[in-house]
């Protein structure tokens, strides 16, 4: 079933093919220049650090839905062992994870998603196999972001805690975007990575992981469609949330043929990076203390080599 035609004009507006190459795998992060690394550089005024990630632990994020994503399962496989073969009294343990790599705070990698059969900048989806995963365009193609941040706090924008308030299936929009960007005091500009508050990690901490993944009235908070054009328009290297979907659920066409619209616009056709489950509540609240909502944002994608996503732990220094 083919993309509906308003949605196939939006992606021919915002696409990146070849834009940096025919054999390009970075897409956006081609945008995290010298430039925009010293423009987050020149955002640290405190020296103040505040993680950004969940902590990965078995009873997380994940609830069942969708089917086979797993969070982490940790299993010791040494317990106060000592090596016969080294010297020594030393005694040591060790472990090992299972988990789905988006399974906490994560980045998407360009091959996350499709649609027909091409992947981001034409790559074939026959490139991406069960037995070797993404041979193009995998996690470990994903550049280091060190880049100025800005928190975008929708949320705040409409005065409440979380988005689902408003509407259980909010819409970001532009003009949400313009609104939240000029509370943060902040011009986006090329290279820098906006940090879009929902809200929605408030019902996580406090301890509804079922509202927090699945939403209410089967409805989530979460980027539209109609702010696709406004990423490409600023040049962001990316987009993260603190939600799970990442875009509004359910999708606006009562077929679901745009189900999903958002991420295939924005990794597909534009190659942004982006990624859910980012804990931006510590730092919503030091922003507003302080009325400002740049920060230098570090946030170094392990490299999985063929993986479609993959853990990260994001520190904005404020």
């Amino acid at each position: 079933m083919p993309l509906p035609e308003h949605l196939l004009e939006l992606s021919a507006q915002v696409s990146n093919w070849g834009r940096w190459g025919d054999d390009d795998q970075l897409g956006c992060g081609n945008l995290l220049t010298e430039e925009s690394t010293r423009r987050g550089v020149e955002s640290v005024r405190l020296g103040e650090r505040i993680d950004l990630a969940v902590d990965l632990r078995a009873d997380g994020i994940q609830v069942g839905q969708p089917a086979r994503r797993y969070n982490p399962i940790l299993t010791v496989t040494s317990l106060n062992e000592r090596d016969q073969f080294a010297p020594g009294i030393w005694e040591g343990t060790d472990d090992a994870v299972f988990m789905s790599t988006c399974a906490g705070t994560h980045v998407d990698a360009l091959c996350h998603v499709a649609y027909d059969s091409q992947l981001y900048n034409g790559f074939p989806t026959s490139a991406v196999t069960a037995q070797y995963g993404a041979t193009v365009l995998g996690a470990e193609r994903l550049p280091q972001i060190v880049t100025r941040g800005v928190l975008l706090d929708v949320a705040r924008v409409h005065g409440v805690d979380c988005l689902d308030e408003l509407d259980p299936g909010y819409p970001i929009t532009a003009e949400d975007l313009d609104a939240a960007a000029e509370l943060a005091r902040v011009e986006v500009l090329p290279g820098d990575v906006v940090l879009v508050r929902t809200g929605m990690m408030g019902h996580y901490h406090r301890g509804d992981r079922l509202r927090y993944a699945v939403g209410s009235q089967h409805s989530l908070p979460g980027l539209s469609i109609h702010s696709v054009e406004w990423m490409h328009a600023h040049d962001v290297a990316g987009a993260f949330t603190d939600s799970y979907a990442y875009e509004a659920f359910p999708p606006s066409l009562p077929d679901w043929t745009d189900c999903l619209a958002v991420h295939l616009l924005q990794v597909r056709d534009m190659g942004l990076l982006q990624g859910q489950n980012w804990d931006l509540e510590l730092l919503a609240e030091r922003c507003a203390e302080l009325g400002r909502g740049d920060v230098l944002l570090a946030a170094a994608p392990e490299p999985i080599v063929g993986a479609s996503s993959t853990p990260v732990a994001p520190v904005a220094i404020l």
